[in-house]
């Protein structure tokens, strides 16, 4: 295997839009833009979260979390991206590749299972409302985040492992933007037929398991909201809910549709649309979603740009 796997062991060239040349530096400048809004939009979203004491709620915990995980899921592909636009180099050192592609599995991986959380803390919230500060008590959700995490990572390990122990005898050319598996598994000079089961075993574990969790947990929700006999009570409840599920519906949408298929299947044009819309659009508008749709927030900012905040902050 060594033998088979020594020349990629040198790098990977990823093709991104290169068979597009007139594409890339619009496309630098339309990225570079969104990477900063990404990056201004989620560190906002996790300094107001944390510092306002007002925004210290589990809810928002678990939406600095994901805040927190949508700024590493952009800055683990952006960056290189921009520089494979801008220049006429489009490698990526073999370590950098596996590097990449764990890290990018085990956020995506994370998410998958951050999002059932979320909605499990708004069923709580809505369905539960007097035992809402005992079931989601500040220990319980620092051990349902932290095994999040763990278990995303973990996943990950078991991905990236499948995908790149299969032999590409010096196949190094990576039709891709960056290092993800259909693309990956396309390189492979074997029958990959094993290893796409494997992977979409674990893949629809991954998404449509806390994608049922979701979904259940939301009908629950529904009942309990129509219910309620004031209109003002029930918008209030519904309006909580509506940034989540955009943020699902958003994210299990491409995610399904990338990795619940085989491989062999894969589009290469429509792999990088779906790639674009979870790797920089989600992450780029998630916490505007929040933002814009949710009064608490908006209100912590307009704190925070005031130096009565910074100072109660300290």
């Amino acid at each position: 295997m060594w033998t088979s796997n020594q020349s990629s062991l040198e790098g990977f060239v990823l093709l991104g839009f290169s068979d597009r040349p007139w594409l890339e530096k619009p496309l630098f400048v339309i990225f570079l833009v969104a990477y900063i809004f990404a990056l201004f939009g989620n560190v906002s979203i996790i300094l107001v979260s944390r510092l306002d004491p007002q925004l210290d709620s589990p809810m928002y915990f678990f939406v600095s979390n994901l805040s927190l995980l949508d700024l590493c899921y952009t800055t683990s592909t952006v960056p290189q991206m921009l520089v494979n636009l801008w220049g006429p180099e489009k490698t990526i050192s073999y370590g950098g590749c596996v590097a990449q592609l764990y890290i990018f599995l085990a956020l995506g991986s994370t998410e998958c299972i951050l999002l059932a959380i979320m909605a499990f803390d708004r069923y709580a919230a809505i369905c539960k409302p007097l035992h809402y500060p005992v079931i989601m008590n500040q220990r319980r959700c620092i051990h349902m985040a932290a095994g999040t995490w763990f278990s995303g990572f973990a996943n990950s390990l078991v991905q990236s492992t499948l995908t790149m122990v299969a032999p590409r005898c010096g196949r190094k050319i990576v039709d891709h933007f960056f290092c993800e598996v259909p693309a990956l598994l396309k390189l492979a000079c074997i029958d990959t037929h094993v290893n796409e089961a494997e992977l979409n075993v674990l893949g629809a574990l991954l998404l449509l398991v806390p994608l049922t969790l979701i979904l259940g947990t939301y009908g629950f929700i529904a009942q309990a909201v129509m219910k309620i006999r004031s209109a003002e009570s029930r918008w209030k409840a519904f309006n909580t809910c509506a940034s989540h599920l955009l943020v699902v519906s958003m994210f299990y949408f491409t995610a399904i549709s990338m990795y619940v298929q085989p491989p062999s299947s894969y589009s290469r044009d429509r792999g990088k649309v779906m790639a674009l819309f979870y790797g920089i659009v989600t992450p780029t508008l998630n916490p505007f979603i929040y933002t814009l749709r949710n009064k608490d927030v908006k209100a912590a900012l307009r704190r925070a740009l005031t130096k009565e905040f910074w100072i109660k902050a300290r």
